[in-house]
């Protein structure tokens, strides 16, 4: 059996169930899921922490420049169980990100591997930096006169 010792144990589930933290979510309101998001050379990387949810249990969405990612982590199955500790969040996990103009919505790649759902997201060609060359010769310039 596993025992675990925690003399704030109670308190910490009171106030999980006052405040609402870290409650799971439904499919009406979803909890949030943890992410970080940067840029690598030309492309916008972000990660979501999902550990435990099967592939086939997360839904990607774009519509317009709104990305959406949900997510339902279910109980393991299991038929005549007694639950003895249950501290992973169980429930719909969703994210929504506003992508700006300068990103490639039409090439994102996904990736999910070890719990992380990895999406890559190109810079679009328009966006890049890019030099432009000034054309001109010195028949052009002209002498002012004041």
């Amino acid at each position: 059996m596993l025992m675990r010792t925690d003399p704030f144990r109670e308190l910490d589930r009171f106030a999980q169930q006052v405040l609402g933290a870290a409650t799971p979510g439904t499919w009406s309101k979803p909890a949030a899921m943890p992410m970080d998001a940067y840029r690598a050379d030309d492309e916008f990387v972000v990660c979501f922490d999902l550990p435990g949810v099967s592939p086939g249990a997360i839904e990607l969405d774009i519509e317009r420049n709104v990305l959406t990612v949900k997510a339902e982590r279910r109980p393991a199955p299991g038929g005549d169980v007694q639950m003895q500790v249950s501290e992973r969040p169980l429930g719909v996990f969703s994210r929504q990100l506003f992508l700006g103009d300068t990103l490639d919505t039409d090439r994102i790649a996904a990736d999910y591997e070890a719990g992380v759902l990895t999406l890559r997201i190109p810079i679009a060609e328009k966006a890049k930096p890019r030099r432009i060359d000034i054309a001109g010769t010195q028949a052009d310039r002209k002498e002012i006169r004041a």
